[in-house]
């Protein structure tokens, strides 16, 4: 049975889990009204991924014995200065996610919840590459800032990347 104190705290999650795929929805619309067409894909795929992450707390909350409560989600921005000021929103919301995570991870240890603490090791491992992936667009971006034509190669590099799906999650 799955203590009350953590099947709050893994519902908060799915609630930032559901708000991050969102952000990333309005991030994508956002590049689609300045034809930035591989960000937007990016932020599609980073959005998708979003949604498996909130379909693994799901299902871990039931199987656990747990009830989901879905909340409210509130609006996300809908508008950026600048194409890297977007991708540096995504580090800093990503470092947010991280350090959620980690209030999780020290829940189940204080709980001694060794099922859920064991479940949220997938996700640690994630949060690295979320956080790497983010920054790598940054840094590119940044090393083009004098290169007028640089940011549509990135754009274009963008637009290659795949979605696919965590082993075993299924939407």
């Amino acid at each position: 049975m799955l203590n009350q104190n953590m099947e709050k705290a893994i519902n908060d999650q799915i609630n930032a889990e559901i708000y991050s795929s969102y952000l990333y929805l309005s991030m994508s619309a956002y590049f689609d009204s300045i034809n930035l067409k591989g960000c937007s894909h990016w932020m599609r795929i980073q959005a998708m991924e979003e949604m498996t992450h909130f379909k693994r707390f799901y299902d871990f909350l039931t199987a656990r014995g747990g009830r989901v409560i879905l909340a409210q989600i509130d609006a996300p921005p809908s508008a950026w200065d600048a194409p890297l000021a977007v991708f540096e929103n995504v580090l800093t919301h990503e470092q947010l996610v991280t350090g959620l995570i980690n209030k999780l991870i020290d829940l189940s240890m204080e709980l001694k919840d060794h099922a859920t603490n064991s479940f949220l090791q997938w996700f640690i491992d994630e949060q690295v590459e979320e956080e790497a992936s983010a920054d790598e667009v940054i840094q590119s971006m940044k090393l083009n800032a004098n290169n007028p034509g640089g940011l549509f190669i990135i754009d274009k590099e963008l637009m290659q990347r795949v979605f696919t799906p965590p082993v075993g999650v299924t939407l």
